[in-house]
């Protein structure tokens, strides 16, 4: 009886992941914000890149493998342009750190399970936390 239980519970969990884990070579899902990069030309390959609200810029010397993403204003600047988002997931426009500067990150607000929402939905390796932006702190998916 276990087994028989057991098995169709696996299944839909593996097909769950098939659909939401779409993740690419290096383990990354498909969303641009986060991917790694070298410089900011790596970033937003399907986009009008002159289009986008702020500079796109490659995070490399504050997050290991880099991290694309552009600056940004308010959320509304994130996702602004077809083709700069793959996903339907929250972003949000935060400082990271002691940047100067916003930046457009995948969030972990409001989701049902901070836990996991990060490691299933962008990386394996990425954790829901805190921007460290002083005051303006928001909680998005970043490598610890």
């Amino acid at each position: 009886m276990r087994i028989s239980v057991a098995l169709p519970i696996c299944l839909l969990v593996a097909s769950l992941c098939v659909t939401a884990c779409d993740y690419d070579d290096d383990g990354y899902n498909e969303e641009y914000a986060g991917q790694p990069c070298e410089e900011p030309e790596d970033c937003y390959p399907e986009a009008d890149t002159d289009a986008i609200e702020g500079d796109i810029e490659c995070l490399s010397d504050r997050v290991e493998g880099g991290y694309c993403t552009h600056t940004c204003q308010d959320d509304g600047n994130c996702c602004a342009v077809v083709g700069e988002c793959k996903s339907d997931l929250d972003q949000v426009c935060a400082p990271l750190e002691s940047a100067p500067d916003n930046y457009c990150f995948v969030t972990c607000e409001d989701v049902e399970d901070e836990g996991t929402f990060c490691e299933t939905y962008v990386h394996p390796e990425f954790h829901c936390r805190s921007t460290g932006g002083g005051s303006n702190n928001r909680k998005v998916c970043l490598p610890n």
